[in-house]
């Protein structure tokens, strides 16, 4: 296993995408400020690829700490700006199994993530699959404080070039 850079994870690379709408499909111009997204990603070394286990304890273990670090850029790249909406996702690289990526996605991880976000009272939707470098990830999207906003049902489309390596998972 790699050594690990950030608490018990190898983190091998960051990802942070913003996307700023300025007007709708048909060209009218927003009503107030731009709609920003924001996509936070860390490919992150997978303890478990190519074998099975019952307990998933190395994955869940320190993702409260990585949940605080995703909360945290996602405040920087808002740039003052109050983050209305989130989702979660996670792609897991060829060696490994579906439910590793969904250990990454807990609760345990998501709720520093509300706190960032001031709160979050509804729970945070996810998605995720296995796949390669440069797959297709729909991230799906909803209001943090109430979900059926149908305002805020939304998906923002990822891929990374490089990411997830097979022994990989990018959450």
């Amino acid at each position: 296993m790699p050594q690990p850079n950030f608490v018990g994870y190898h983190i091998r690379k960051w990802f942070t995408q913003t996307e700023d709408t300025l007007a709708n499909e048909t060209g009218v111009l927003a009503d107030g400020d731009p709609v920003r997204k924001i996509v936070i990603a860390a490919a992150v070394h997978n303890p478990y690829a190519g074998r099975f286990s019952q307990d998933l304890g190395d994955i869940v273990a320190d993702s409260p700490k990585l949940g605080e670090e995703f909360g945290r850029r996602a405040l920087e790249a808002a740039g003052g700006l109050a983050i209305q909406s989130y989702g979660k996702a996670c792609l897991v690289g060829t060696a490994g199994e579906y439910e590793h990526g969904n250990a990454f996605l807990t609760a345990v991880f998501a709720d520093p993530v509300r706190e960032a976000v001031g709160g979050g009272k509804a729970w945070v939707p996810s998605t995720g699959k296995r796949g390669g470098p440069g797959t297709v990830l729909d991230v799906p999207l909803a209001h943090k404080d109430a979900l059926y906003v149908r305002s805020h049902y939304d998906t923002i489309t990822v891929s990374f070039s490089d990411a997830p390596h097979p022994d990989e998972v990018v959450v």
